[in-house]
């Protein structure tokens, strides 16, 4: 396939995310039981028709055999914000944890910055190797689940457990704690590959180290629209959307395709250029038109007040230590996974 070339280097997808890139049509048939839409109107049609089903939430979805309540997770999204807004204030890990293969070693690189304080086995539940491994995972869980704990969370400072540890530690009864213990590695998880996504996304797009005094905010808007770590938002079919397109059938799923939408150029000037410069003097970027990079209204993403900054935070610390690219390869490639992401390897200066 041909490579995408953006500031003389190149992204090449994977076939089927290049299939996508290749439609003309914004609303077009994916297989028999999926159809695609990356038209901005019919995009927010489907999803204020119904609200979003726990079953299409990756965090949030049933644990333990039980939903997950509203109340649980509000406690969570809180417990999470101010883990991310104390690792922030905090000094980050030795940079050289960020050399290697992108996005995993900022995947890992994160986990320890926000969740490293926590005590065995509570940070286990947070670490790169044991959540490739469901044998692990599940001896991890059996764990955490019996863990006396300690003093509740509050911050990130050495020795001080997180406050989504605290969740674990204060659940009042066996169910509780299993769906706390369920969500620290979801959430985890979720924040830390999406913001390391991203941040890898926006250095591959930079190539080299951006001007001075450039605003590295307006640098990740223009990655999420080029290279939306959320490319895609699933949505299982039912009667809700029949009758919005003739192209949906009630048994039809519905597959949104942000990638799609960010480089129309019904809503773009010049779609497949890097220009962090379109950001500068939007005072709220997600009410520009044609662009979803955390959903809409009713169906944001629960992280999206935490992702970019705490992607800025990551990309100060890789620039300030002079990281690069490394080897003399022009192009990366981007493999058909739930998170978009360009795949490279990088080094931090001595």
């Amino acid at each position: 396939m041909a490579p995408e070339t953006v500031r003389e280097h190149s992204v090449v997808y994977a076939p089927r995310i290049q299939d996508l890139l290749a439609r003309d049509a914004k609303v077009f048939r994916v297989d028999a039981r999926t159809v695609g839409v990356s038209d901005a109107r019919l995009m927010a049609e489907i999803v204020a028709a119904r609200p979003v089903l726990q079953t299409e939430r990756s965090v949030y979805k049933p644990a333990a055999g039980a939903d997950i309540p509203h109340d649980s997770a509000t406690r969570t999204i809180r417990a999470l914000g101010q883990d991310v807004m104390a690792g922030i204030r905090t000094p980050p890990p030795p940079a050289r944890g960020l050399n290697g293969a992108w996005p995993y070693a900022p995947t890992s690189y994160l986990r320890r910055w926000l969740f490293g304080s926590d005590p065995l086995p509570v940070s286990l539940l947070a670490k790169r190797g044991i959540t490739r491994s469901d044998t692990l995972s599940r001896l991890v869980d059996r764990a955490v689940t019996t863990w006396p704990g300690g003093a509740g969370g509050n911050g990130n400072s050495p020795g001080t457990p997180t406050a989504m540890a605290g969740l674990i530690r204060g659940a009042d009864d066996p169910l509780e704690r299993k769906q706390a213990v369920a969500m620290y590695r979801r959430a985890s998880a979720t924040l830390c590959d999406g913001v390391a996504a991203l941040a890898g996304n926006a250095l591959w797009l930079m190539r080299t180290a951006p001007e001075p005094h450039q605003d590295l905010t307006t640098v990740l808007w223009e990655t999420l629209r080029l290279l939306p770590p959320a490319w895609m938002l699933y949505r299982n079919g039912g009667d809700a959307y029949a009758g919005l397109h003739p192209e949906i059938r009630p048994e039809d799923n519905v597959a949104l395709l942000p990638l799609l939408m960010h480089r129309h150029p019904d809503y773009w000037a010049d779609p497949l250029e890097f220009r962090p410069q379109r950001w500068e003097a939007v005072a709220d970027p997600e009410r520009t038109p044609g662009f979803m990079p955390f959903g809409f209204d009713g169906a944001r993403c629960w992280a999206k007040h935490l992702v970019v900054p705490l992607a800025e935070r990551l990309l100060t610390v890789a620039l300030d230590h002079g990281l690069t690219i490394r080897g003399p390869r022009q192009d990366a490639p981007v493999p058909l996974r739930s998170l978009l992401s360009v795949r490279f390897e990088a080094s931090v200066g001595s």
